[in-house]
């Protein structure tokens, strides 16, 4: 019995065994297809991808992205012709040849401009939009240079500038230029007082030659008619300023021959009478 059962199972491993060594060449070949097939996708990708960059450095270097118009918003100081020589963008340039945030901080070094963007429109256009400084008021350091409403000196004025704003006088350039603590503080206040009384009708901004910061650090205004003293002090100056709107149409035949208003002393106006009208400030 067991002679005959030893050779039915040596058969069996046999057959076993020949299975197992005829699926091996399958399982190759089938591997052989699938690296095959990956390569080509490999190649493919890579071959579009280095026709795609071509492609790319082909069309940036083509006359379809070369500017020829440039656009201007934002502009009153300056003209047009004036912001695009700042940009020294010229006509025929690729636009992705531009480095816009070096040329807007090119454009914002001119003291009358105060931010600048520069974008591109494809394909053929550049933009440039500026936000200017307005000048609030001239100061007097030494040099005359205009005042913004933020309280920043921005400007030497040359023969082209205009004039007819309150002059600001008894500020030191070198403390300003060190932002002296005090110095500042002063300053915003001048501009805070220049925006009261640009509010005003009776006594307003028009009626203001020049405002001073005396050596005690009290704010004199002269009027722009006989260039009267006004003594305003260091605060308050809404109170003040109501007080003297009350009674400066009673004033005004009157400034000639006044030498001071003085508003330091609670409800009332003082005014000074003394002076000859040879010796007017204007």
């Amino acid at each position: 019995m067991r002679d005959l059962k030893r050779p039915q199972n040596k058969s069996t491993k046999v057959r076993q065994n020949r299975r197992k060594t005829e699926k091996q060449p399958l399982k190759l070949r089938k591997l052989l297809h699938r690296i095959l097939r990956i390569s080509v996708a490999s190649c493919s990708g890579a071959l579009l991808l280095v026709g795609g960059f071509f492609a790319i450095q082909l069309l940036m270097v083509s006359d379809l992205f070369r500017v020829d118009s440039i656009l201007t918003k934002g502009g009153q100081q300056l003209s047009e012709v004036q912001i695009v020589a700042l940009s020294d963008i010229r006509q025929g340039v690729n636009t992705f040849d531009l480095d816009l945030d070096l040329i807007g901080r090119k454009i914002a070094e001119n003291p009358w401009i105060k931010t600048a963007r520069v974008e591109r429109i494809f394909p053929q256009q550049v933009v440039i939009s500026i936000e200017e400084r307005q000048p609030l008021a001239i100061i007097n350091l030494g040099y005359l240079y205009y005042l913004d409403k933020h309280a920043e000196v921005f400007k030497l004025l040359d023969g082209d500038d205009r004039l007819d704003f309150p002059v600001i006088t008894g500020f030191d350039a070198e403390k300003l230029q060190q932002r002296e603590p005090q110095s500042v503080q002063d300053l915003r206040q001048v501009v805070d007082l220049i925006g009261q009384l640009r509010q005003r009708r009776q006594f307003g901004l028009e009626q203001v030659s020049e405002i001073h910061r005396g050596s005690t650090g009290n704010f004199n205004l002269y009027t722009l008619d006989g260039g009267v003293k006004v003594r305003l002090g260091r605060d308050a100056f809404a109170r003040k300023l109501d007080r003297l709107e009350r009674i400066y149409a009673q004033l005004l035949p009157r400034l000639p021959i006044l030498d001071y208003i003085d508003l330091n002393v609670d409800e009332k106006v003082i005014v000074r009478i003394e002076r000859p009208a040879t010796a007017a400030r204007g």
